[in-house]
């Protein structure tokens, strides 16, 4: 694919439209903000009648060698009813973690200095040589298996 700045402008909104067209499809309400100046890309309304907000993030194949699944420079404090859905096209060829902002907060690092010093990463992928073939592979960090998830069973 050949990389162009309207690819990578966009990737992000049409994968934020493409999770959240995953989450309708499973039957959940979703509900998308106007304004997205909150960080929240779409509030669920759940079965027993709460809501929570969702912030999507993603990272393309397109990024460079290593940084398959780095979230950077995010802004956020602890929020009841928040989470997190972050997705990287490469690992595994599609990997989505699911994380409540208690869990986000748990296992970010904060920036201590520079520009983005106060703003949070998260970084769910480790890389790996193949003895055989030599070739680098990016893979989740087993610390982060956990917030793997297949669906969005975690809303309901």
């Amino acid at each position: 694919m050949n990389f162009t700045f309207r690819h990578s402008a966009g990737f992000g909104k049409r994968m934020e439209y493409n999770i959240i067209g995953k989450m309708l499809m499973e039957g959940l309400d979703v509900y998308v903000p106007l304004v997205d100046d909150h960080g929240v890309d779409c509030v669920i309304k759940k079965e027993d009648g709460t809501f929570i907000e969702v912030q999507i993030k993603a990272r393309s194949n397109e990024v460079k060698e290593g940084d398959a699944a780095l979230f950077a420079a995010i802004t956020h404090e602890k929020t009841e009813n928040f989470y997190f859905v972050f997705y990287s096209e490469r690992v595994n060829e599609g990997t989505m973690w699911i994380l409540s902002s208690e869990e986000f907060l748990k296992e970010c690092v904060t920036n201590k200095s520079g520009k983005n010093a106060g703003k949070r990463s998260i970084w769910f992928n480790g890389q790996r040589t193949d003895k055989k073939t030599g070739i680098k592979k990016e893979y989740c960090k087993q610390r982060f298996e956990k917030y793997v998830a297949k669906d969005f069973s975690r809303f309901k």
